[in-house]
């Protein structure tokens, strides 16, 4: 099965949101892409609690000083387009208030036709946590729970109710609806949180997870699916490729998945396909100075790695 494709919005500071967005998401759809994505970044600290990805000492990048709203970057793709589908890699779950979010993708879901991809993830940064979350960082995972109880509640047929922790819906109408049920994707690396992808999710956002283990994981999470009793076949895994070109070949050893040369970045997509993934999104944002280089990388690298046999 040939590997579907998809392409990173441009949320970062030397993008303008209105105007690239359009330029970008049309192009993307011109060229081929099957989905366009975006990301969630609320902040820089200029005293961080912690490091990148929690790991001491480890900076965090300058481009992540200026990340452009997801939902309303989603919006904007979502008006200019009419086919590729429009996902989130990822939204902070905690971040959001449950109801408000289910009523926004719903939204955004009708708006489209039917294109959206709910991608959430529960976070690591404990600074962005303290400016916006609904729940403590330690409820981060039980947080993610109720929202998904919510997304069905909201998404489903009326008269809706639900009673949680901290979202309580008194029996309610409330519309719009979605145009089809809106596929939820999980970002999972731990066993409980593999364990959530199995029980209720629609597919899996993996990063960086290496090739040669990718394979067995995504085995081990759609027995795990089968024995709830679910349909294990219809889960999809969309992993996400941070990319970073360079222009010479980077070692082998060591190098980080779809950091290195072109024809190494095209080689990981290979890999990834024999893999067993079904979707790749290549995130190039950072790797442009403007929308014209951004769409010109796009097309690229959808056309290197379909000659590739991806």
């Amino acid at each position: 099965m040939t590997l579907r494709l998809g392409l990173s919005l441009p949320q970062f500071s030397q993008y303008t949101p209105g105007k690239d967005v359009a330029a970008v998401a049309r192009a993307a759809e011109s060229i081929g892409f099957d989905s366009l994505w975006v990301f969630e970044r609320l902040l820089v600290p200029e005293n961080p609690t912690q490091g990148l990805f929690g790991v001491p000492g480890l900076p965090w990048p300058d481009f992540y000083r200026s990340v452009a709203e997801p939902l309303m970057t989603m919006a904007a793709a979502g008006a200019v387009t009419e086919r590729v589908r429009i996902g989130s890699s990822v939204l902070i779950a905690p971040l959001h208030v449950p109801f408000q979010l289910a009523k926004q993708l719903a939204t955004l879901d009708a708006a489209t036709g039917g294109r959206i991809l709910a991608g959430f993830g529960t976070g690591w940064s404990h600074d962005e946590y303290a400016a916006s979350a609904v729940a403590p960082f330690a409820e981060r995972g039980a947080q993610l729970e109720e929202l998904l109880d919510v997304l069905g509640a909201v998404w489903g047929p009326n008269p809706v109710s639900y009673q949680g922790k901290r979202t309580v819906v008194a029996e309610s109408e409330v519309g719009p609806k979605p145009a089809r049920p809106i596929p939820v994707l999980l970002a999972a690396a731990g066993r409980p949180a593999l364990d959530r992808l199995a029980r209720r999710a629609d597919g899996w956002l993996p990063v960086g997870v290496p090739f040669d283990k990718l394979a067995s994981l995504w085995s081990g999470i759609r027995e795990a699916a089968a024995g709830y009793g679910r349909d294990a076949s219809a889960l999809e895994m969309i992993g996400r490729a941070n990319v970073r070109i360079t222009e010479a070949p980077l070692a082998e050893e060591g190098r980080m998945q779809f950091n290195g040369s072109r024809e190494q970045i095209v080689a990981d997509a290979v890999a990834a396909a024999e893999a067993g993934m079904d979707e790749l999104l290549l995130d190039l944002q950072g790797s442009a100075r403007n929308a014209e280089e951004l769409i010109d990388l796009g097309a690229e690298f959808h056309a290197a790695v379909r000659a590739a046999g991806a």
